[in-house]
């Protein structure tokens, strides 16, 4: 049994390859924030979470269409969603405290009685599925959600749990066993079968006047410990191939159930989030995701959607068209919103990429190879290398790791050294970039650097600017505008220190 609920023809894996660049993704963009809003204290969603996010730069613009029409029905049916968890979350604890020892693994006998146990339990939670799939499968319409409850209902139909129910009440064997065998070599047993066995009850009337028996049999006298071991060894032969085959069917039911936790806890971790974005007025969209090589990227009200689970409430958005653009240049006033813009960048693209929903009222954007951030970073304690040897060798990482369809977002990247080296190291780098079409968001407070990019009036290139009122407030929106030679550091120091 399959769930299909992640992907159209195979099942997502704990063991998906993730980006390259992962910690630095985590930390650039302060993802755990993320990871731990869909978790609410779940460590199994949150694992998922993350998983799912940091490998979707390998997903296509199909699979990403299909989590999406999974995720709407999931928004529409979040209760049953929910249920549904609980189930596959149960049923593999109560496998976790009844399956089967290393002790049982050596008595035939025992990993039956044990594997009878577990599918009982398992057959209980099935049931509970196969309702759910009765019940509102009407309800849903994705592909991913029609397939698997057409599954439970074909699979899972009223004969299959009659049959096992009928066939575990024999596997107690509580009427005795029945087994037959051939001699082999030194007169030991082999080709040992276990036979379906049902106890004749017969009048007293017989009971009392038995026919002869037509078959030889032996008693061992109940203080014989060697024969009692001897016939439990003889019933292990004959049990053994039914114990091992039912617990290779209990294993199966586990593994469908740890399917079906794995791939749902995607989608309970989007409705934990979902919800808390949704308490604190923001918006959510689903996006329109374009083939890689189309340059798209649009939006309407963007916002950092860690930085609302952080301050836990309502944050102010961003609306931008950089269609065709592969360099966008951020300049303005400190504390203006240009990081929290660059972060709403590169989280709306992760989270595009991994199928959910975005942080913005509409997104529309081409899927990339690779998201690849450049922040700056704390002075190395160690003193091994100075901050600008740093930034260099995390570049020359990256450009190691470039594919042609790249994002990139530096964030006040060689700024370690004066204005004129750090503008010529960012002008080579970036004008590298830009031959190849790489896109390129660029968050700096070298003017050197970003004047003369924007004197070249480049038609791929766009300047944007933290807004900075007369009243020296700060609206942390971004508009079009030229760099300036200022970023207003004197609003800070006037805030901290100013004496009335």
């Amino acid at each position: 049994m399959k769930a299909f609920l992640m992907f159209e023809k195979t099942n997502f894996s704990m063991q998906q390859k993730l980006a390259w660049n992962e910690e630095a993704l985590i930390q650039d963009l302060e993802l755990n924030t993320l990871f731990n809003g869909m978790a609410q204290g779940d460590d199994f969603i949150f694992e998922v979470a993350k998983k799912a996010v940091l490998s979707g730069v390998y997903n296509d613009v199909n699979t990403i269409l299909y989590r999406q029409n999974t995720l709407r029905d999931s928004l529409n049916n979040a209760s049953i969603i929910k249920k549904m968890y609980k189930i596959s979350v149960e049923a593999i604890k109560s496998n976790n405290k009844s399956y089967l020892s290393e002790f049982s693994l050596v008595y035939p006998t025992t990993t039956l009685q044990n594997a009878v146990g577990v599918m009982q339990l398992f057959v209980k939670f099935l049931q509970q599925l196969r309702t759910i799939a009765d019940n509102h499968s009407d309800n849903f319409h994705s592909e991913g959600f029609t397939m698997l409850f057409a599954m439970l209902k074909k699979e899972l139909d009223d004969e299959f749990f009659t049959r096992v129910k009928n066939h575990l009440q024999e596997l107690k064997l509580e009427n005795g066993i029945l087994l037959s065998a051939e001699l082999g070599k030194g007169n030991k047993g082999k080709h040992w079968i276990l036979h379906r066995f049902k106890a004749k009850r017969e009048c007293w009337f017989r009971r009392l006047f038995p026919k002869k028996s037509s078959s030889y049999t032996f008693s061992i006298y109940h203080k014989d410990d060697r024969g009692m071991r001897i016939l439990s060894d003889l019933k292990g032969e004959g049990v053994n191939l039914v114990a091992n085959a039912l617990a290779q069917s209990a294993d199966h039911i586990h593994s469908f159930f740890t399917m079906l936790q794995t791939e749902l806890a995607f989608y309970m971790g989007c409705l934990n989030l979902h919800e808390q974005l949704t308490q604190m007025g923001e918006p959510t969209s689903f996006p329109s995701p374009l083939a890689k090589e189309q340059h798209k990227h649009s939006f309407e009200e963007l916002y950092d959607a860690c930085l609302a689970l952080t301050l836990k409430q309502k944050t102010v958005g961003n609306t931008t068209n950089v269609d065709d653009k592969t360099l966008v240049l951020i300049t303005g006033a400190n504390k203006g919103g240009k990081t929290t813009y660059l972060r709403s960048i590169g989280l709306s693209q992760l989270m595009m990429q991994c199928g959910m929903f975005v942080p913005a009222e509409t997104f529309e954007a081409n899927l990339c190879d690779s998201l690849i951030t450049h922040f700056k970073r704390e002075e190395d304690i160690t003193m091994k290398s100075g901050k600008l040897d740093e930034e260099l060798s995390r570049m020359n990482d990256i450009i190691n790791h470039l594919t042609p369809n790249s994002i990139v977002l530096f964030n006040e990247s060689f700024a370690a050294t004066n204005e004129r080296e750090g503008s010529e190291i960012a002008r080579q780098i970036v004008n590298a970039l830009l031959e190849k079409r790489i896109r390129v968001y660029f968050v700096t407070h070298l003017y050197d650097f970003a004047n003369s990019i924007y004197v070249r009036k480049l038609p791929n290139v766009i300047s944007l600017r933290a807004v900075r009122q007369n009243d020296t407030s700060r609206t942390f929106r971004l508009e079009e505008a030229e760099p300036q030679e200022t970023s207003y550091g004197e609003d800070l120091y006037d805030k901290i220190f100013l004496i009335n």
